[in-house]
């Protein structure tokens, strides 16, 4: 088929109406046009203005360079998360090419309102034909017919859903390059009926959190999230908000660009995108890049050069534009020379393969096995780290390695014969297997592993797994899987491992126990209608030990990733604005032992405090930290954090930044390249990090190019420090923070601190050094054997001794001291420097000493305690210090 056709107008449906339509009204910015700064000229002008559209405001730049003469418009859509200024770049670049292009922020993104709505039909998507209609009355942009101007659509991920849907719900759109998205919402987040938890988590924390979204989207996700299972009424909410609602309406020039390294959106999303585009009879080309939402390779340079081949062709009527092959797939060939960056090279094929071309069956061989799926689902397995790229683990991405965990006792394997000449997958294996449960349903999770000679390396392709649910599983049912699309090459010597677990660390298993009996019951056939080309070079070393000190990642995630089996407490209004509050707060050392590491513990932080946690050991402080942070259960009692309960895995833990008992870092990796891939296993945007402001608080200058094993543990310190702060988040934990600091670092930490916390952000600080706590801190709480031993202002706790300094404007003569100290009420009196350092005894008091040096024409300036912190804890804790 020839895939470069004439441009489809008479393909094209009669213009449809959406209901609501209103009129888009200029709020700010109208006219105002701005050079940016090009080293090509001409430069491009850049106009921001804020449109009301119905109902919501939306902050839009609009860009052109050039003559004045009419050109086509493409409209740029962001990431979720992001906002108009992530695709600045690119804007200016389709500028300069003859473009006049209008980017704007989503509803409940950057500076434009509403309630984000995933892309609803009501929402965001009649915004876009609102932004179309804005277009069509612009002096310079080219018109197809009066209304009607000449556009396209480009984005990623979140924006490629809009491009789509746009272009099935408004029929001025003519073509469109989507990347990294979704067809179909429902089956990316709900596989085969399995809830993605993880990613799910992970898209309403990104997104502010569940009330910044439209209140049905909130209420499911809620639904869901406590359930563990998506419901019907889940899945049509997701599938009206999904292109593959509008499929059959899409009938422009389609450029399809989705990325192997995604557990999020794979590429099975995209073939089924282009098999109803392109049977409504528009051109199609499928692009599968080495990146994805799990990190690697993204290609930008080599995307949106395509991108805009796309549109010069079919937007610019320009034949002779390359648009590129009808199918290309990057496929990684070793490292290059010393730097370990990976070498990419790009296949073609003059058709899309689709996911089954030129099947090859492998038989497998293995027993009936029995798989335990334990109680609550914990511990899951791990099969990606949702939301990592960047560094050196996305240069693994690319490599195809990453980190994998199977737990004994929680999988099945069963293996094929040793490969003989090298084979390559390009598609979808499947296989069918016999699934028996002890409960009616089961859910597995589906992968299979590429195995070195002798076992010793097994890879997980691309760190996919396919979720697989069966219902009726206790009679026993044989069931046909379809593994996850994968582009990868199997060598000679090597062998294909299937492998069936329980549990998974993305996904919501059942909580309740159950065994499952499984055997294979076919070959496993796999794809691979892309053999013998681009061979891939061995891989370094390095490429195997790296995954396994990036298990540490993993298993602390484990910690969180546990499946909410009750609905937790409703958050408090009345605390919204309170950072911290403990109530009768608890924790035994085994559950049934007598003995209490926390017992009824109840205090509270507000805005602005720097809080020290002062205790002798044993006290219980860093349980009580360990249990704020969702790191251990409470037996009793409650933490909440502006008025949301605290459970494992809350979303108010994104506004709780911690450094608690020390962080694991990759040792082979930078400082800088361990702080940014913290912050992207958080799947929160890049901008939201304030690297740079971490980055100075951790002082380590050149240090932070060079791998963190040639760090001194003052210097880990201080990198673990700004890890806690990056996302400058509300309430900020540090325990032990000036371990293996030297006394000017300690100085600077405690500068640190009070400058945190006086931008209105709270501070709590685990220290045994008084010094420091008393100079930095401004409330305390003491503790000992668990129990609360006094907690208030540093300086009505250091107040309570009975030592006070006087302060006088002028020196006190000695026959005026030796009457003071023959006052009612005092102890003794010492003249010094300041004025009279005065220590009552059990008859004295502040104001009765103070009106007797009134008396006795004492010129006094001020009293205050005269005791340090050390006198005070000691005289608080006593023989436990």
């Amino acid at each position: 088929m020839d895939l470069r056709l004439p441009r489809l107008r008479g393909l094209r449906r009669p213009r449809r109406t959406l209901a609501a339509a209103a009129a888009v009204v200029v709020l700010a910015g109208a006219g105002t046009w701005t050079a940016v700064a090009s080293d090509d000229p001409p430069p491009v002008h850049r106009a921001d203005r804020v449109m009301a559209v119905d109902g919501v405001r939306l902050d839009t730049s609009y860009f052109t360079s050039g003559s004045d003469g009419r050109r086509p418009a493409v409209l740029l859509a962001h990431g979720f998360g992001g906002s108009k200024d992530d695709v600045r770049q690119q804007a200016e670049d389709l500028a300069r090419d003859g473009y006049a292009v209008l980017t704007w922020s989503a509803r409940g993104f950057g500076r434009s309102t509403g309630r984000i709505g995933l892309n609803d039909p009501r929402g965001e998507v009649a915004d876009v034909s609102r932004l179309i209609d804005w277009l069509a009355k612009q002096p310079d942009v080219r018109l197809d017919k009066a209304g009607d101007p000449r556009v396209g659509m480009a984005g990623a991920s979140y924006g490629g859903a809009i491009s789509l849907l746009a272009a099935g719900h408004d029929d001025r759109v003519d073509a469109v390059a989507p990347a990294i998205t979704y067809w179909n919402l429902a089956d990316a987040l709900f596989p085969d009926g399995v809830f993605k938890k993880l990613w799910t988590g992970i898209f309403f924390n990104t997104g502010g959190g569940c009330a910044k979204f439209e209140p049905t989207l909130c209420a499911m996700y809620e639904r869901v999230a406590e359930s563990g299972t998506p419901d019907a009424a889940a899945r049509t909410l997701l599938e009206e908000r999904s292109p593959s609602a509008v499929g059959d309406r899409i009938e422009v020039p389609t450029l399809l660009i989705q990325g192997q390294t995604d557990s999020l959106f794979t590429l099975a999303q995209s073939d089924a995108a282009e098999k109803t585009i392109r049977a409504n009879g528009a051109p199609v080309d499928v692009d599968w890049i080495a990146g994805g939402h799990d990190g690697g390779d993204m290609e930008s340079g080599r995307v949106q050069a395509r991108v805009a081949s796309w549109f010069d062709r079919y937007l610019k009527d320009d034949e002779a534009a390359d648009t590129g092959p009808a199918f290309r797939v990057t496929r990684t060939l070793g490292t290059g020379t010393g730097d370990g960056e990976p070498r990419l090279s790009g296949v073609t094929a003059d058709a899309y393969p689709g996911l089954g071309g030129e099947p090859r069956s492998f038989a497998l061989t293995g027993r009936e096995q029995t798989v335990d799926n334990p109680a609550g689902a914990t511990p899951p397995a791990v099969s990606a780290l949702p939301g990592i790229g960047g560094g050196g683990l996305s240069q693994l991405s690319t490599l195809g390695v990453g980190v994998s965990l199977d737990f004994p006792g929680q999988f099945a394997a069963f293996e094929s014969a040793t490969v003989r000449d090298d084979v390559q997958i390009t598609g979808s294996p499947t296989v069918t297997v016999h699934v028996k449960s002890t409960t009616d349903d089961a859910v597995l999770f589906a992968k299979v592993y590429d195995v070195g000679p002798g076992g010793a390396r097994q890879v997980l392709p691309s760190q996919l797994v396919q979720p697989v649910r069966v219902e009726g599983a206790k009679a026993g049912k044989d069931v046909t899987i379809t593994l996850p699309a994968i582009d990868h090459e199997v060598e000679d010597g090597h062998r294909l491992r299937l492998v069936l677990a329980s549990t998974d660390l993305g996904y919501a298993s059942p909580a309740a126990p159950a065994t499952y009996t499984v055997s294979v019951k076919s070959d496993l056939k796999v794809p691979t209608a892309l053999s013998g080309t681009n061979a891939q070079a061995p891989l370094p070393a390095w490429v195997w030990w790296l995954p396994l000190a990036g298990a540490g990642v993993a298993l602390a995630l484990l910690l969180t990733a546990r499946r909410r089996t009750t609905a937790p407490a409703a958050p408090d209004p009345a605390l919204a604005d309170v950072p911290l509050q403990i109530t009768d707060l608890s924790k035994r050392y085994a559950k049934s032992s007598d003995r209490y590491a926390v017992r009824d513990l109840s205090f509270r932080v507000e805005k602005g405090q720097v809080l020290g946690l002062l205790g002798p050991n044993g006290a219980g402080k860093t349980t009580t930290l360990r249990m704020l942070m969702g790191l251990i259960k409470p037996d009793g009692g409650e933490i909440r954090v502006f008025g949301h309960a605290i459970a494992p895995g809350a979303p108010v833990l994104s506004r709780v930044g911690a450094f608690v008992e020390g962080a694991g870092f990759l040792p082979h990796l930078s400082g800088r390249e361990n702080l940014e891939l913290y912050w992207r296993a958080t799947g929160r945007p890049p901008q939201d990090a304030h690297l740079d402001e971490a980055l100075e608080i951790a002082g380590l200058g050149d240090a932070l190019a060079r791998a963190v094993r040639t760090y001194s543990q003052g210097m880990r310190q201080r990198l673990a420090i700004a890890q806690a702060m990056l996302g400058l988040p509300d309430l900020l934990i540090l325990d032990e923070p000036t371990n293996g600091l030297d006394p000017p670092q300690i100085r600077e930490m405690r500068e640190v601190m009070i400058r945190y916390a006086a931008a209105g952000r709270t501070v709590i600080v685990s220290s045994h050094l008084l010094s420091e706590v008393e100079q930095s801190c401004t409330h305390l709480v003491v503790m000992d054997h668990g129990q609360l031993v006094q907690a208030g202002p540093v300086g009505e706790i250091v107040g309570s001794g009975d030592t006070l300094l006087v302060g006088t404007a002028t020196p006190v003569e000695e026959p005026v001291v030796e009457k003071v100290g023959a006052l009612p009420g005092v102890a003794s009196a010492v003249r010094t420097d300041a004025g009279l350092l005065i220590r009552l005894d059990a008859d004295g008091s502040a104001p009765g000493l103070v009106a007797e040096l009134v008396r006795l024409e004492v010129a006094v300036e001020s009293v205050g305690p005269h005791r340090r912190l050390e006198d005070a804890f000691l005289t608080l804790i006593g023989d436990s210090a």
